[in-house]
């Protein structure tokens, strides 16, 4: 008697014993918030490898698996669905012939996107033939859809003889092109295709005969697009509309804010313009408010210094203050430690100058200087909020410094930012900022500093043997670390460690090697030796004694770790971090 096969994914690993009964609804949940399939989120966990899946629902759907790696895309098969179609449901056309389409299908439960298929092939006369494609050919394919210099160039051509006539855009024909769409379009192809490019910052640089446009890709600015110069005053336009700025001020820098939905998530975009001599220059900050995905362990935060940190969170108040320098993650992390905390049970008020990451169920307040409402000002008002959890964005003068404390020291977990060069270098600062020293020891559990390093391309990256050099920077690190690291990583026989594939990146990273990035940490936690030091002389050899005692790892050390993991390569750790080691 044949064996029935269950009718759905989840029956199917549940007899395969691959998932549990019990973590379905928590499976089930994660999918939901980061809008992903269910398998995808199997993978992710890695609860199942990508080929074990694509095998189960080959099976278990009857459709035949297809690898697209290597394979020419018909351009004409592209054409049959369109983008927009593609990425929402995660189908994609990658062959034509005659009448018969063949498809992938990334995710066959989706019912949504079966039927999307149903109705494209009866609407357009074709025979589909379906496929099960994987997530990673999926998204090489989409990128053959085209380019963010073709999509604009289209656009371009429909404004190219109107604009030859002019040598300057009048106001008129800002209003008559703007509302044509062209100038929209050109905008929004822009803000799409820096999203899907993983970047975090835009800029818009008008010159004297062309406007360039960057994305900031893994810390890089990268040359992604140069419009003619006569259309800036048009892009301008539209972005100061979209973010509610005044289109008729060029003098004054302005900073604004707007919202969009790609590919069903919700980004935010925070604006500042800032007048040159060639024009208003643009910068975008691209915010994404899905902090469901900032996890403290992706973000690097892993060993004694997640040890570290959730006894700093569980204990009933006191502060922790992270420090870097702009650019260095600071924000990240502390939306990563407000998602951590975030419950029901506590109330949670944030100060921010701006507001970076909406978390749900955080009460979040964005400063108004102009109006007199600074960090200081809204601390006092927080107070009244009956706060367990204050977060505030930065401490940047005398009057915040000593409330903040004074919050610590009152019953409130406080989370915020400093700028020095280290750990160590938090306590003086809030010495020279006129906090009293016997305040500290009491105030303070932790103090954080990290630094941001571009992951490597985990499927391009090559591994190699640490050279002489190489094999020696990190003997010294590892010499200088607690006792655990050097017994379980000290090696005689060399060490294996990544470096970029520059000579041949894959798709997958765009051809940059790297994607994403990671943060090095080190945390100085408070003890009675630290205490005693504080309430003496502080000296900064008696304190970075004590780190060594109480085993903190630095941001170089840390680095390290992450280089002997493969996660990013010790010339990126060298570049950044070096100079505060051996300084």
């Amino acid at each position: 008697m044949p064996i029935k096969i269950p009718s759905t994914l989840i029956q199917e690993l549940l007899k395969l014993k691959i998932i549990s009964a019990e973590d379905v609804d928590v499976l089930e949940q994660t999918a939901k918030e980061e809008d992903k399939d269910f398998g995808q989120v199997l993978i992710d966990k890695n609860m199942i490898s990508a080929t074990d899946l694509l095998n189960i629902r080959s099976r278990l759907y009857h459709l035949p698996l297809m690898s697209l790696e290597g394979i020419d895309i018909d351009k004409e098969a592209l054409k049959e669905i369109s983008e927009d179609v593609v990425n929402f449901y995660r189908i994609v056309p990658f062959a034509k012939e005659g009448n018969v389409l063949r498809v992938g299908i990334v995710n066959p439960e989706d019912v949504d996107a079966l039927e999307a298929l149903k109705f494209i092939a009866e609407d357009r006369g074709l025979t589909l033939e379906r496929y099960i494609v994987s997530n990673k050919d999926f998204e090489n394919i989409v990128r053959n859809y085209g380019s963010l210099t073709g999509e604009v160039g289209k656009v371009l051509e429909s404004l190219s003889e109107e604009l030859e006539e002019q040598e300057k855009i009048t106001p008129k024909t800002i209003e008559q092109i703007t509302s044509e769409g062209a100038i929209t379009k050109i905008v929004a192809s822009v803000v799409k295709y820096a999203v899907e490019s993983r970047a975090s910052d835009i800029h818009i640089e008008p010159f004297e005969d062309k406007v360039r446009v960057r994305f900031r890709i893994d810390g890089v600015l990268v040359s992604s697009l140069v419009l003619p110069r006569n259309i800036h005053s048009a892009v301008l336009t539209r972005i100061k509309v979209l973010s509610n700025l005044k289109i008729d001020e060029t003098r004054l820098a302005q900073d604004g804010r707007f919202s969009t939905i790609l590919k069903r998530r919700k980004i935010d975009f925070r604006v500042s313009t800032f007048p040159t001599k060639n024009g208003e220059k643009v910068v975008m900050r691209i915010l994404d408010p899905l902090t469901n995905k900032i996890d403290l362990p992706d973000l690097g935060v892993e060993g004694r210094s997640a040890e570290v940190l959730e006894r700093a969170m569980n204990r009933p108040f006191g502060s922790i203050l992270i420090t870097g320098p702009t650019g260095s993650g600071k924000s990240t992390t502390l939306a990563g430690i407000l998602k951590k905390m975030n419950n029901e049970d506590i109330n949670i008020v944030t100060l921010e100058d701006p507001i970076e990451y909406f978390v749900d169920g955080v009460n979040q307040s964005q400063i108004h200087e102009e109006i007199g409402y600074t960090f200081a000002s809204g601390l006092r008002h927080i107070l009244r909020q009956d706060p367990d959890v204050i977060m505030v964005g930065e401490i940047r003068d005398k009057e915040t410094a000593a409330l903040a404390t004074q919050a610590a020291l009152t019953g409130h977990i406080v989370l915020s930012t400093l700028h020095t060069n280290d750990a160590l270098g938090v306590i003086p600062r809030l010495v020279d900022m006129g906090v009293e020293k016997y305040l500290i020891p009491p105030t303070l559990n932790v103090a954080v500093a990290q630094r941001l390093l571009r992951r490597l391309c985990s499927d391009c990256k090559l591994k190699i043997k640490a050279n002489n050099a190489e094999e020696n920077i990190i003997n010294a690190a590892l010499a200088g670390m607690p006792e655990q690291y050097r017994k379980n990583m000290l090696s005689k026989s060399g060490y294996e460690i990544s470096k970029p594939n520059l000579e041949n990146p894959c798709k997958l990273c765009g051809g940059k090697a790297f994607r994403g990035r990671i943060a090095i940490f080190e945390m100085l936690e408070m003890t009675t030796e630290l205490e005693k030091i504080i309430l003496t002389v502080i000296s900064e050899s008696a304190m970075r004694e004590e780190a060594k005692k109480q085993g903190m790892i630095t941001m170089f050390q840390d680095g390290i770790l992450k280089v002997l993991k493969g996660v990013v390569s010790l010339e990126e750790l060298l570049e950044v971090a070096q100079e505060e080691e051996t300084s």
